[in-house]
């Protein structure tokens, strides 16, 4: 059994029931919808921040059901980013299959996800909890401004390291965050375990997208479910390539700013040499583990139980992955 299998084996029902839950929540009058959500439901995905929900709600004794419904309201709007993302960045591949946008067209994939936030929201009104609706409406603005920052950033030789990592401290991070935060505010009203937990999942979120990061220039599609050399199409300066970029030579540097600028591909094999010649993956790697470090030690105020060694352990999964 795998490390993430193991940790997902203490809340094993609980995912069955969100996977349900959603199932049920998500059914339309729109057909086009239903078919949509049901090909996205399909595609699976790791589940990463309903699992986060759950562990959180169990480390502090709350065995209630509205756990279910704010880990599929954080689910929801995950998924949403995705479509959306996949428009912005005309992705053909997710989760080793055809991208929603590929399939039905770039309008139908926009609005489905207007549709899953809009759901979402439902959802999270549905459990009439202040401070939790009040955590949802900051971070799906955070997480928007997140997603226009990218953009101005795309095709940028010139991102810095504090640029790219208020990109993903918005658009990956805030949602982890939310996740931890939010789970832990469902189950406790002390104030140190939130904000712990929101610590926790603000560094996890980090950790796992600079690995995801690290990964589009190391790993197969086979191991990730999309294409090697992804954020270079799509003109994304992730850390990999800041780095690269800081190390290399003025050729090598040349080559990486042009292929930066114009999303171009074609010479990828010399740009992965670059990328590893120069410690890029390395260095990306090691700030990961910083990070997940950081995770583990907001945990420190978290009473002990199988439910925090799970979250410990959720953070040594993140950086160790290789999908």
């Amino acid at each position: 059994m795998s490390l993430l299998e193991t940790i997902r084996s203490l809340v094993q029902s609980d995912l069955t029931k969100i996977d349900r839950f959603i199932s049920g929540e998500l059914k339309s009058e729109i057909p086009l919808i239903n078919q949509l959500i049901d090909y996205i439901l399909m595609g699976g995905g790791k589940r990463i921040r309903p699992l986060i929900v759950l562990l959180a709600g169990h480390a502090f004794q709350c065995q209630k059901p509205p756990h279910i419904e704010l880990a599929s309201a954080i689910e929801l709007i995950h998924t949403a980013t995705l479509l959306h993302d996949d428009v912005v960045d005309s992705s053909t591949l997710r989760r080793g299959q055809e991208t929603a946008n590929s399939i039905w067209g770039n309008e139908a994939s926009v609005l489905v996800g207007d549709f899953l936030y809009s759901r979402a929201f439902q959802l999270i009104v549905k459990l009439k909890h202040l401070p939790v609706l009040t955590i949802f409406s900051d971070a799906t603005n955070i997480i928007a401004e997140g997603e226009v920052l990218q953009l101005l950033n795309c095709h940028n030789p010139n991102t810095t390291e504090a640029s790219y990592f208020e990109v993903i401290t918005r658009k990956t991070a805030k949602l982890f965050e939310v996740a931890a935060q939010s789970g832990a505010a469902l189950s406790t009203k002390k104030a140190e375990y939130i904000t712990a937990m929101q610590h926790y999942g603000l560094h996890l979120g980090i950790a796992y997208q600079l690995i995801d990061d690290v990964l589009d220039y190391s790993a197969s599609a086979e191991q990730t479910g999309k294409n090697m050399g992804d954020d270079l199409a799509e003109g994304k300066p992730t850390l990999p390539l800041i780095y690269a970029l800081t190390q290399s030579t003025p050729s090598q540097a040349t080559l990486l700013r042009r292929a930066i600028e114009t999303g171009s591909t074609t010479e990828l094999p010399s740009i992965i040499k670059i990328i590893e010649s120069t410690g890029a993956i390395k260095y990306t790697a090691n700030a990961a583990k910083q990070y997940a470090k950081q995770a583990r030690d907001a945990l420190a105020p978290i009473p002990e139980s199988p439910y925090r060694k799970a979250l410990h352990a959720l953070a040594e999964f993140v950086v160790e992955r290789n999908y």
